[in-house]
């Protein structure tokens, strides 16, 4: 009943937003061009507006074909390394002949898609050949596909590292964060020779009982069943996912807004005021940040739901009480992979302390394998994109990359 009352709404604003878009870049009518004039701007970018107010189910590009290498300027080819129904290991290929770290950047499964992290990625591609869990969109997703929970998160990771092989890295950013840390431990414990020479966990929610944000008690004030009650819907028939049940991604996506919906009413109030301006370069600032974040994902429900039942609601990993396919999960049993943790100072998702706690889980890495990195001054978003990430939480990233290859 949710999805299908918000296509229904989307159906209808399409019309209007097809028109909206015509008039901005239709001519002025006969005989009213010295009336209409001076308007004309405000009439624009009101129209822009109208046309811009809806959301997208489609991956966007990443758009990283050129990247700094040292001193020159080398080509980037998008490379599917392997491929399951619900996601893809994208590599960003180089042609330079010299060895770079080999590392996998796990992108949240949270309602966005792994774009968000373009940023993060294309500052990674200047030392490291990377690669991407780059997840689908649930709703295209036939049901024949089968489920995709917790654990088969962690079944990709483990199997994207395998295949990229030995002595590689891996950097995981925001929620799974939890999956990252169980995929190296129970390689770990199991011995699996393509075990992770160093892990970077950046403002993740490994126990969220610390510090709890808003984003936290959201996830534990209703029981299990209310989630799955009020949240859950089914993909409605005209798509590939028709009858799966997801947690569909313009409600995640309306969750974070209403945290801060003063800054996106400013946001689009400066919009308008640079479009009627004509100050075109500060317009598309503002638009290219919405065209990803109203890009949006939906999430399998099982997904969804066991991650709000074992990392909010019962905090399984940090209580010691986490499994995975049946197996107890013991952090301790990483004893080779170097950590580090990265946390923001104003995070308001992930407070500090959550990340950091994977410290006192990982008990069997010696000291001198460990570090952590509280980043003053930024959100959540900073510790992985923007000029801090680049000055000054990058190069902590390299050198422990660097050290352990």
């Amino acid at each position: 009943m949710l999805y299908s009352a918000y296509q229904l709404q989307d159906d209808l604003m399409a019309p209007l937003r097809t028109v909206a878009k015509a008039a901005t870049r239709a001519p002025l009518p006969l005989g009213m061009g010295a009336a209409v004039l001076p308007f004309r701007p405000r009439l624009a970018a009101a129209w822009e507006l109208v046309a811009r107010a809806g959301l997208s189910h489609t991956r966007p590009p990443f758009g990283i074909d050129t990247v700094t290498v040292g001193n020159a300027e080398v080509a980037v080819t998008e490379e599917a390394a392997a491929q399951t129904p619900f996601g893809t290991l994208l590599h960003f290929r180089k042609d330079i002949d010299a060895v770079q770290p080999r590392i996998l950047v796990v992108a949240p499964l949270s309602g966005h898609f792994a774009t968000l992290l373009r940023g993060t990625i294309r500052t990674l591609l200047r030392d490291h050949d990377v690669y991407v869990t780059d997840w689908h969109n649930a709703r295209d997703i036939p049901v024949e596909a089968g489920a995709f929970g917790f654990d088969d998160y962690v079944d990709h990771v483990i199997r994207f590292l395998e295949i990229m092989g030995s002595g590689s890295h891996v950097l995981a950013v925001c929620q799974p964060c939890v999956q990252a840390l169980v995929a190296v431990a129970v390689m770990s414990a199991r011995k699996n020779p393509a075990v992770p020479r160093s892990m970077t966990l950046m403002a993740g929610p490994v126990d969220t009982r610390i510090s709890p944000t808003t984003v936290n008690g959201l996830a534990t004030s209703k029981s299990l069943a209310w989630f799955e009650s009020n949240l859950i819907s089914t993909v409605p028939g005209r798509y590939a996912g028709a009858g799966r049940k997801v947690y569909p991604g313009f409600v995640q996506l309306l969750s974070f807004m209403a945290m801060n919906l003063g800054r996106h009413e400013t946001a689009h109030r400066d919009l308008y005021r640079h479009l009627a301006r004509g100050e075109t370069e500060k317009a598309q600032a503002i638009k290219t940040f919405y065209d990803e974040y109203f890009a949006v994902l939906d999430l399998t429900a099982e997904f969804y739901l066991e991650t709000i039942d074992r990392v909010f609601q019962r905090a399984l990993l940090p209580r010691g009480e986490l499994t995975y396919r049946g197996e107890k999960v013991e952090p301790k049993a990483i004893r080779k992979t170097a950590l580090l943790t990265v946390e923001g100072e104003r995070d308001d998702i992930c407070a500090l302390g959550q990340t950091a706690a994977a410290h006192e889980l990982c008990a069997g890495l010696r000291p001198y394998l460990k570090r952590h990195h509280m980043q003053p001054g930024v959100g959540h978003y900073g510790v992985f994109n923007g000029r801090k990430w680049e000055g000054q939480i990058y190069p902590l990233v390299r050198n422990l990359t660097l050290s352990t290859t």
